[in-house]
């Protein structure tokens, strides 16, 4: 990139809190942001965890007045959002804290920003449609994958019409994500591996596409760095605190970087994989990211090998695209090593279903940065090969 010729933008709306025990900083937070009443969104996974029972006490022993909602689902629906939006009305919450994964997180500031403008979430898809700002709102996450503490994006399914709705912009960032690292020790191993490939790819699809800028880019670097040396073990260990804290640090770094550069072709086709098939959007990520690095490969030979050399493959004495390749060898070892699912065939995805998948995804905005421009031939090729 030569920079004497580069203009580019890099913003982050969140604050960040990280580090070991940081969730006991809830309650000052909370007031910091002025926050007396506060509405805690969250699923039963979480609560069946025990995880909700800490945060219980530890505002349980503030002056702080909450509830909790419980009832988000995997893949968060319109009419979820609206439900949460009318108990906040109602009740005069003004704080929202969402706690788990993404779909928990994207619920809370779905419906902390419906607070404040009229309609539902759809009528705001896209980019920078939100007329209004809503409530403050804290992101805690248990996962170390979606990023969603700190992305200016929510993605919410519209199951009348099986799709999923993208909504961003600056009002959708989180006022403040607190990042424990303790909260990510009780996930299963298989939750683990597939939500940190999802970080992989939001690392990977960031530092590649035609939008990369140099902060980005060094992020992307760092989150790759992280995530190729750690996620065996956190996924392998359970316990291994250290692993599961540069997860945590990689899961978030990575999703700084693609705020500003969007991703790219593997989570464009995970739109109508799991609004339509079900596929978690971790495990689809990670199946079909060998298989759009493959496709991608010649768009960006440089950054390729760079990523090969990243994974501590040795390229010296290798031709250019002989180097590239050794990034595809590497994330594939990577998946098989954590025991990610091999094929989409496991979730009754068919060589018939590759065309409705394509053209469900080629207007997706995530095509237009994409390093090479794909046809939809090319995409249905891509979930052929992913089978």
């Amino acid at each position: 990139m030569t920079l004497s010729n580069t203009l580019f933008d890099y913003e982050l709306s969140t604050k960040i809190t990280f580090g070991v025990n940081s969730v006991y900083e809830l309650p000052k937070k909370i007031k910091s942001l002025k926050g007396s009443k506060v509405l805690l969104v969250t699923d039963q996974g979480i609560k069946d965890s025990g995880i909700l029972d800490n945060i219980s006490d530890i505002l349980n022993d503030s002056t702080l007045k909450y509830e909790v909602y419980t009832e988000v689902d995997r893949e968060p629906d319109i009419d979820t959002i609206n439900q949460i939006g009318q108990l906040i009305k109602k009740n005069n919450f003004d704080i929202v804290v969402g706690i788990g994964g993404g779909s928990a997180l994207d619920a809370a500031k779905a419906s902390a920003v419906m607070s404040n403008n009229e309609g539902d979430i759809t009528d705001y898809a896209g980019l920078n449609k939100i007329p209004n700002p809503g409530l403050p709102t804290i992101c805690i996450p248990t996962t170390a994958g979606t990023g969603s503490e700190v992305t200016i994006w929510t993605v919410i399914s519209d199951k009348n019409n099986n799709k999923k709705i993208g909504v961003g912009g600056e009002y959708i960032a989180p006022s403040l994500a607190i990042c424990d690292p303790k909260l990510t020790l009780s996930l299963p191993s298989s939750i683990t591996a597939s939500t940190g490939m999802d970080a992989l790819t939001h690392a990977l699809e960031s530092f590649v596409n035609k939008a990369t800028q140099p902060i980005s880019e060094a992020m992307s670097r760092e989150s790759m760095k992280l995530i190729s040396k750690h996620l065996r073990n956190a996924t392998h260990q359970k316990n291994h605190l250290e692993s599961r804290s540069n997860m945590l640090l990689a899961s978030t770094i990575a999703a700084t970087a693609f705020n500003p550069t969007r991703l790219g072709l593997s989570h464009a086709l995970c739109m109508p994989l799991g609004a339509d098939f079900q596929v978690p959007h971790g495990v689809a990520n990670a199946i079909l990211l060998p298989k759009v690095m493959e496709y991608n490969m010649t768009g960006n030979l440089e950054k390729f090998k760079e990523i090969a050399e990243i994974f501590g493959e040795n390229t010296q004495g290798l031709s250019l695209r002989e180097s590239a390749k050794l990034a595809v060898t590497a994330v594939k070892q990577l998946s098989e090593d954590i025991c990610i699912p091999s094929s989409l065939k496991e979730f009754g995805v068919t060589e018939q279903d590759a065309e409705y998948i394509a053209e469900n995804s080629i207007n997706n905005d995530n095509v237009l940065v994409n390093p090479r421009f794909p046809s939809i031939e090319d995409l249905k090729n891509i979930v052929k090969n992913s089978l």
